[in-house]
C-alpha cells in the first residue's frame, strides 16, 4: 500500500475474527500489513 498502516486498516479483521462468522477458523495466520510480507 506504501503507507503505514492505521488502526482503521485493522478494525474489519479484528472485527470479523472476533464475531460468530469466524467461529470455524482455527490455527490460522491472517496478515493483515498492507502488503508488506510480500516482499517487493
Amino acid at each position: 500500500m506504501g503507507r503505514i498502516g492505521q488502526p482503521s486498516d485493522i478494525a474489519g479483521v479484528v472485527g470479523f475474527l472476533a464475531s460468530n462468522h469466524a467461529r470455524y477458523i482455527t490455527g490460522a495466520v491472517l496478515c493483515a500489513d498492507g502488503g508488506l510480507s510480500l516482499g517487493h
